[in-house]
């Protein structure tokens, strides 16, 4: 079993990695989320304390949606459990690759917390070259310094949000979706990923024309239907 040494070594590690370039994007969306909720109404302890218990920032946003629309608690609630799922896949994905032979399960729970894009694509990409038996401590210096961090940061610029532009707080939160987006098509191992990633592209904004209101859904399983169709074919193919 690996001493305290080696999982302050490797937890620090992880803190390192979240000190990168994709957190930095990060941070910088979570710039214009501030000024979301301070928008919204909601206040500084709320603010802060949503970065920290939702974590996930599409989450975030539907859950001001809910609110700038009057919806009921059960209505949001449901909003954000529903924005969520996405993230499923990725739990899956991940766990077994944080899973050593002595990890326990109540581990894998509190991780799965941290799971959102910028942790995962960082994590799937680096944890080859981490011990599997340290892999849990290494995830978790990444993910709760990704946590903490973007807190500080929220709560530093909504005490300043009335002094920065509109214009630069939304361009600073579009810039995640941006990297999102270049990071999965970079780290995608099968082409079955990238065409999904294509096909939503093209036709995410005709499904928003057609039916607004379910044209991430619609989007979704175009791309994801003809990828898997496209992946079982694939497999069939037997080469010459």
């Amino acid at each position: 079993m690996p001493n305290f040494a080696a999982r302050r070594h490797w937890y620090l590690r992880g803190v390192r990695v979240a000190f990168s370039v994709p957190g930095l994007i990060l941070a910088s969306a979570f710039i214009g989320f501030a000024g979301l909720a301070k928008e919204a109404g909601l206040t500084l302890l709320q603010t802060v304390f949503m970065v920290g218990m939702v974590w996930a920032l599409p989450a975030k946003v539907v859950l001001i949606g809910a609110i700038l629309s009057g919806a009921s608690l059960p209505a949001a609630a449901l909003a954000v459990a529903l924005s969520s799922i996405r993230l499923t896949p990725m739990v899956v994905a991940l766990v077994p690759e944080l899973r050593g032979p002595n990890t326990p399960r109540w581990a894998l729970y509190v991780l799965s917390h941290f799971v959102a894009v910028t942790s995962w694509v960082l994590a799937m990409e680096r944890l080859r070259g981490v011990p599997r038996e340290l892999r849990t401590s290494y995830y978790a210096g990444l993910g709760s310094t990704l946590v903490l961090v973007n807190m500080i940061v929220v709560a530093v610029v909504y005490v300043l949000a009335d002094k920065m532009p509109p214009a630069a707080s939304a361009a600073l939160f579009f810039l995640t979706p941006m990297y999102f987006l270049t990071s999965l098509w970079g780290s995608a191992r099968e082409r079955a990923g990238q065409i999904a990633m294509a096909l939503g592209i093209v036709v995410g904004p005709l499904f928003h024309l057609v039916v607004p209101g379910f044209d991430l859904l619609g989007a979704g399983l175009v791309g994801g239907g003809a990828a898997l169709v496209f992946h079982r074919l694939s497999r069939r193919t037997v080469p010459a």
